[in-house]
């Protein structure tokens, strides 16, 4: 029967396994509920009453469970009564709202009842507190770790903030601070007091102390570079200063020490602006970062763009106080050189003895569009432009009028009379500058790409690999860069942070760390070795058989690579079956149809051809899996293949690459049996405490894990959707398979909007739905079970967006659940996962070969919360995998709202232990399975979207209808593909 058909208020019994619930974290902890932005008070907070308090614990509790438990006392069809293991007795009771306070209670065997409170939800950021650290991990190997956090003394001197607005009013941040520096060069004596103010470029100013006056109006005279072709302009502007507030530094001293929950914000920024005062005017800055030659020599990466190293700089509130976060950096340069070298570069090819064709002029166009370029025909005059275009004749052809009368004069006769210049190369087109309404032309050999512009389009394979091998550093030299960089910076000298009484030690921040173990895997009675304890983060499948290996019979083989002979291709197929079959599969050596080798611009074609002619060969059964050998080199074929099986087919799919079907490994052939179990509806391995009952908080009662995340567009692409993915665990308690849905949603919009979502059915009035509440649905249709807790893995947040992510998804979350039954409210825990930071932590000794994994970095569990994490909330740094190369990032985890009470250990070490179960290798990742799952699924979805909306943003408007968002949806996944781990 449907959750949905449930009575309302009807009592529900569940049977469960009794187990004392986070012992290290008492449940009676003061949950906080912050009002208006402000620290919680004693009327705002509302106390967990721990019931039967007098009662003695139960004798059985903390031991190993065996698979007994009584039978569900009545048997209603909210909850078929479950053969599952980890069984008790659990009670719901109604709430009075979604939003009120839920009360849970576990009835064990001795009758002690343990009473849990979900907080009420707040419908604003003004009244939410994030999660607050519940005490600190213990379980581990203790080691102490270097981290590139650098601690910065909190200055006693005032802050004082004023308002700055420059008319006419300037777009670049680059001219505001000229203006300013030019304001403070001539009126630092007088008018501004000797004092030294901190710029941000736009609107505000602070200084250490007072200015003179409250408000004040300057005249500066700057001269300007026009991008245009006026040249330089002596400009006048009027600068208005005006006193805005004092920043409370108590307040932030308070923060740090943990007696504030909320962070002072204008405080950290304007510390954070004066830190970076100095480095604005010595580096060419890009975003949080700062690039330059002189750091390191550039490297050429192809196609005329460089590689410049710099560093990334970010002052950050931690336990050991403020903390400067200094790490190494590399961007891609538009490399300086003479125009007619960059387009030989990008072309591949020598362009001074040939004539352009169409698609290279498209390609300079693309390449060059907004670029500045200086000219050098004119000796020491360098004036600037910013190219518009580039001109569809050669040079030898342009004309332009050079009066009223429209009398005409060649560019060529142009420079020769005007500059003395002979154009050599006539048959190149010219560059386009300045207005498009008024034809400037100039010639490619005349013109020099200025330096220090940075490419911000997309990189090819081959410069993303040049730029790989440039930013991956060993531990060792990345944390040597990273002192010279503190040493070289000097901020002892720094003018701005002696004005402002800032130091900065040059020591690496000494952090206690924790090395978590690695937990023990489960794999199938049949093979010799039963279980395995991972070394360093990684084990083999030798001598194993998968937990649960799944049957193919009916498959078939695709060959779109002309360079694989058909007799190859059935050796490899030949090879993976047997390979499937040795590590636990039941696999069929023989395909339904032999090998059908057809061309990749045929895929659509080829794919009905191979299905339909299965199908009818096994008289209407489906076929189960389809094997693809593609070319190495695919284009778009591989996207396309995956989008027809799986929205359009139904069909499991698995692509192999051409060298790898030449030159055959067994490493190879076991991890892609891995990825065909899994997607065959299989698991390969399970935690061995998952199916010994032994997870705290997720072994008790039924326990749903999700994982979410949102992948926006390149930068370039400016309409095409971004795509979100939510992938939910489908067993209990294994917690090991994971169904995945995928939806497109506005341009960079980070909240999940299908979430959860209702709509209007004119015969069936309202109707809920969403991924959340699909997700549940199917957990319960798979185990029988309705998830009694939920974890929620929420990767991609930055941490500007954490309130309005959480308010918003919570929300969602919490009215899925409603829509299934008035009174299901199950306790959740929201956890981001952020990968894209600079925290990077080093063995204390890189000689001790003891605490470093083969790649010199530090060892694979290795957990820190504290020192360098957040003064009160509850967050760690986990650096769950083995190195390969370079230096190892660490995941940060930040637990925002904890209705499960989790301590520290508790949340750690599930963590940690499911980066062991990620089904496509047998090594731990450096994200928790979930949010990786829902990473990879939304990156498939991306060959979803109609073949031209991939191109330039614009879709076939005959297509699907375009949803209330504005958003063209995406094609259906069919439901064979939505059960299973199609995006493994």
């Amino acid at each position: 029967m449907p959750i949905r058909q449930l009575k309302e208020g009807s009592e529900q019994h569940l049977v469960i396994k009794p187990q004392l619930q986070n012992t290290m974290n008492p449940v009676h902890k003061q949950l906080k509920v912050a009002q208006n932005g402000k620290g919680s008070t004693g009327k705002e907070t509302q106390n967990v009453k721990l019931q039967n308090q007098s009662s003695p614990p139960s004798k059985s509790r903390g031991r190993r469970r065996g698979r007994g438990g009584r039978k569900s006392d009545q048997g209603e069809a909210f909850m078929r009564p479950s053969t599952r293991p980890c069984t008790a007795e659990y009670t719901v009771s109604p709430p009075v709202t979604t939003r009120s306070v839920t009360a849970v209670e576990v009835d064990n065997n001795n009758g002690g009842k343990l009473c849990e409170i979900v907080k009420a939800f707040p419908s604003s950021s003004k009244t939410l507190s994030f999660a607050q650290r519940p005490g600190y991990g213990q379980i581990g190997t203790r080691c102490v770790v270097k981290a590139n956090h650098f601690l910065a003394e909190l200055p006693e001197k005032e802050l004082n903030h004023y308002d700055v607005t420059i008319m006419p009013e300037v777009s670049s941040r680059n001219v505001n601070r000229a203006i300013m520096a030019e304001l403070v060069k001539l009126y630092k004596e007088s008018d501004l007091g000797m004092r030294l103010p901190a710029y941000d470029g736009r609107k505000s100013l602070y200084t250490a102390g007072e200015l003179p006056f409250a408000w004040r109006e300057f005249n500066i005279k700057l001269t300007v570079e026009d991008d245009g072709v006026n040249g330089p302009k002596v400009r006048e502007y009027k600068v208005v200063i005006k006193f805005v507030a004092r920043a409370n530094l108590h307040h932030l001293g308070q923060f740090l020490a943990g007696k504030h929950a909320d962070a002072p914000q204008e405080a950290l920024q304007i510390l954070d602006i004066v830190l970076r005062e100095l480095s604005n005017k010595r580096y060419c800055p890009v975003g949080r970062s700062f690039f330059s030659p002189d750091i390191r020599k550039p490297q050429r990466l192809g196609e005329g763009l460089e590689s410049w190293c710099g560093f990334y700089q970010s002052l950050r509130p931690t336990q050991m106080g403020l903390s400067l976060n200094i790490d190494m950096a590399s961007a891609a340069f538009i490399e300086p050189l003479p125009v007619i070298e960059f387009v030989a570069q990008l072309l591949g090819k020598d362009v001074v003895s040939r004539t352009l064709s169409d698609s290279d002029r498209i390609k300079i166009k693309k390449a060059l569009r907004g670029v500045k370029v200086e000219v050098t025909h004119r000796g020491s005059v360098r004036r600037k432009y910013r190219v518009s275009g580039l001109t569809s004749q050669p040079t030898r052809e342009l004309v332009f009028p050079v009066d009223d009368d429209l009398n005409m004069k060649s560019v060529v006769e142009y420079f020769q009379e005007m500059y003395d210049f002979t154009i050599q190369h006539t048959h190149l087109p010219c560059l386009q500058v300045g207005n498009q309404r008024k034809a400037n032309y100039l010639p490619l050999e005349a013109c020099k790409i200025v330096e220090g512009q940075r490419y911000t389009k997309r990189l090819n394979d081959k410069q993303i690999t040049a730029l790989l091998k440039v930013t991956c550093q060993r531990p060792r030299d990345r944390e040597n860069d990273i002192l010279q960089t503190v040493k070289h910076n000097a901020y002892d000298q720094d003018l701005y942070a002696k004005e402002f009484g800032m130091r900065i030690s040059e020591k690496l921040a000494s952090v206690e760390a924790r090395v978590l173990p690695a937990p023990w895997l489960k794999y199938h009675e049949n093979g010799k070795e039963k279980d395995c304890l991972p070394q360093i983060g990684q084990w083999n499948m030798m001598n194993k058989k998968m937990i649960n290996g799944m049957t193919v019979s009916r498959w078939a083989c695709i060959n779109f690579s002309r360079s694989v002979q058909e007799n190859v291709a059935r050796g490899f197929c030949s090879e993976l079956a047997r390979m499937c079959q040795v590590s636990g599969m039941e696999f069929n050596p023989e395909p339904v149809i032999p090998i059908y080798t057809a061309w990749p611009d045929d895929v659509e074609k080829a794919l009905k051809h191979v299905y339909h002619a299965s199908v009818n060969k096994l008289k209407g059964k489906d076929l189960e899996l389809l094997l693809a050998i593609l070319p190495d080199n695919n284009g778009s074929l591989y996207g396309d293949l995956k989008r027809i099986c799986e929205t359009d087919l139904g069909l499991i799919s698995q692509c192999c690459l051409t060298k790898y079907v030449f030159k055959i490994s067994k490493q190879y052939l076991a991890n892609v049996s891995l990825k065909i179990n899994v997607k065959m509806g299989g698991r390969n391995t399970v935690l061995l405490d998952a199916i010994s009952c032994r997870i705290p908080l997720v072994s008790d009662i039924p326990t749903i894990i999700f994982g979410a995340d949102v992948t926006h567009p390149e930068n370039g692409e400016d309409s095409s959707p971004s795509i979100a993915a939510v992938v939910a665990s489908q067993d209990w308690p294994e917690v090991t398979k994971y169904a995945g849905l995928v939806c497109a949603q506005a341009h960079r919009q980070e909240l999940i909007q299908d979430l959860y979502k209702t709509w209007q059915d004119p015969a069936r009035g309202t109707i809920s739905g969403g991924m959340i509440r699909d997700l549940l649905v199917s957990f319960r249709k798979a185990t029988g079970q309705k998830p009694l807790r939920i974890i929620f893995y929420r990767d991609g947040v930055s941490e500007g967006q954490f309130y309005q992510v959480l308010l918003y998804e919570l929300d969602a979350i919490r009215k899925a659940c409603a829509s299934l039954e008035p009174n299901y409210q199950p306790p959740v825990t929201f956890i981001v996962v952020q990968k894209r930071h600079h925290t990077r932590l080093f063995a204390n000794n890189h000689r001790d070969r003891s605490s470093t994994d083969k790649s010199g970095n530090i060892l694979p569990g290795t957990v820190v919360d504290t020192k360098i994490c957040h003064p009160t909330e509850f967050d760690f740094y986990l650096c769950s995998h083995a190195g390969i190369q370079g230096t190892s990032r660490p995941a940060h985890y930040h637990v925002l709202w904890d209705e499960n009470n989790f301590t520290a250990d508790g949340i750690q070490s599930l963590t940690n232990n499911l980066c062991y179960t990620y089904a496509r290798c047998t090594r731990s990742v450096s994200v928790v399975p979930p949010a990786y799952y829902a990473h990879l699924a939304a990156f498939r979805a991306r060959f979803y979207l109609e073949p031209e909306l991939q191109e330039n943003g614009q879709g076939n408007k005959n297509t699907r209808g375009i949803g209330e968002s504005g958003v063209r949806p995406l094609p259906a996944l069919k439901e064979n593909v939505k059960r299973v781990m199609f995006y493994c």
